[in-house]
């Protein structure tokens, strides 16, 4: 029997729950029946789209697919607005401190961060907690400015917040038997998490006032330098909210995007040795194809998900074309996008070579993640460091213990 063949065959209320076990067990093989037969599969819950140009088209077009879900997790903040003033001015000046000109140094640390943390590691490692997200909170720690906080605390104030928003939306209530309790934890470490952020810009806000001349060059002081330009809307409680954004979006992501991408070339022994030699060479970004591939089978985020604002037609100009209501939860599949023959050319194949227009690890259009840059480079090379192991393997399975993110994956290699 084929996918849709059971699906009609399943009762209506359960459907959203047989397809959401289907994306997690057997995407690869579910997608291609979606694309070829409906594209635009609508379910109670939610409108899923499979085809590379109506993911593209939910994406990019904000005025008809905006971000209505985000705003009951993340306030007014930037991020949970589509074409506002607050969204523009906001981006664009995270976009500006967060220095392009910085990325080789980024990467740099990153290389000698990992290195340092497997030498360290005498032949093992838990890759979520030793080097997933222990790298980006050594970053966090040492380049953003969060240089006297707990790391502990600091991964947890990004695990909730993540946990919450992307996680804990009403479509999601066929996994979460207890949807309110994630609110309450995030909402419980956003109280802390927002003590320290307030205190430590005070402290820096003091400094400056003080005519210090040796802060450091970080995030944290560039925002609150800006702020006392009076130029801009950004006022001091602007730059607590955007210095929770830069930790909140720095962590988790990383990690379950690293794990997934090593696991995945750990998985593909002829595609792994290829790898290895890679990162064995003089160039670092020779593996960037290797991760970013690894990713376009097995992403951190298979979809995305919007808000249908007004009558809208996916799939037009074919036999499938729907018309999405007003009010409908749309997911765009990316994961199924990502290996549409219609446009990815040998879609079973693993490419290193294949451009990053072909990918949407970092989403698409208004909201593509701010931190695309760091974390372009900052994968790769954490998965890079791992590959330069001898004998590298994974020593168990990747353990997301129930939930959505991974919460260990051993690896292991000769010393």
């Amino acid at each position: 029997m084929s996918y849709l063949a059971e699906l009609d065959a399943t009762p209506a209320a359960e459907r959203w729950r047989r397809v959401r076990d289907w994306m997690a067990s057997s995407p690869l093989a579910l997608y291609p029946e979606l694309r070829q037969y409906r594209p635009v599969l609508e379910l109670p819950e939610v409108t899923l789209v499979t085809r590379f140009h109506d993911c593209v088209e939910v994406l990019r077009r904000h005025d008809a697919f905006g971000v209505d879900l985000y705003a009951p997790k993340q306030g007014d903040y930037w991020m949970a607005q589509d074409d506002t003033p607050a969204h523009w001015r906001e981006k664009s000046i995270m976009r500006a401190i967060l220095d392009r000109e910085d990325i080789p140094k980024i990467r740099d640390y990153v290389a000698a961060k990992a290195g340092a943390l497997l030498d360290q590691a005498g032949g093992s490692i838990d890759a979520v907690g030793g080097l997933g997200r222990a790298v980006p909170i050594a970053l966090v720690q040492d380049w953003f400015g969060f240089a006297d906080s707990d790391p502990a605390q600091l991964v947890e104030w990004s695990y909730w917040n993540q946990m919450d928003a992307f996680h804990n939306q009403p479509f999601d209530a066929i996994l979460r038997p207890d949807p309110a309790a994630i609110v309450a934890h995030r909402e419980r470490v956003n109280e802390a998490m927002r003590d320290y952020i307030v205190a430590l810009v005070r402290r820096r806000v003091g400094e400056l006032q003080a005519g210090a001349s040796d802060l450091p060059d970080d995030p944290v002081v560039r925002l609150v330098k800006l702020s006392f330009g009076g130029a801009l809307r950004f006022d001091v409680a602007r730059v607590v909210l955007n210095v929770g954004g830069l930790l909140i979006g720095a962590v988790e992501t990383t990690s379950h995007a690293m794990v997934n991408a090593l696991a995945g070339l750990l998985d593909r022994p002829d595609v792994l040795a290829r790898a290895r030699n890679a990162a064995e060479g003089g160039e670092p970004a020779e593996v960037d194809g290797f991760a970013f591939e690894a990713l376009r089978f097995r992403p951190a985020f298979p979809y995305f998900f919007r808000t249908c604002h007004r009558p809208m037609t996916l799939a037009g100009g074919t036999d499938h074309a729907t018309t999405v209501q007003p009010g409908t939860t749309v997911l765009a599949v990316t994961h199924a996008a990502m290996h549409d023959a219609g446009v990815i050319a040998d879609p079973d194949r693993f490419d290193p070579g294949r451009a990053p227009s072909d990918m949407f690890h970092f989403g698409l259009g208004l909201h593509e993640c701010l931190g695309r840059p760091i974390a372009s480079v900052m994968i790769p090379e954490i998965v890079r460091q791992c590959l330069r192991r001898p004998g590298l393997r994974a020593a168990g399975p990747v353990d997301y213990d129930g939930g959505p993110v991974p919460e260990r994956f051993p690896i292991a290699w000769q010393t």
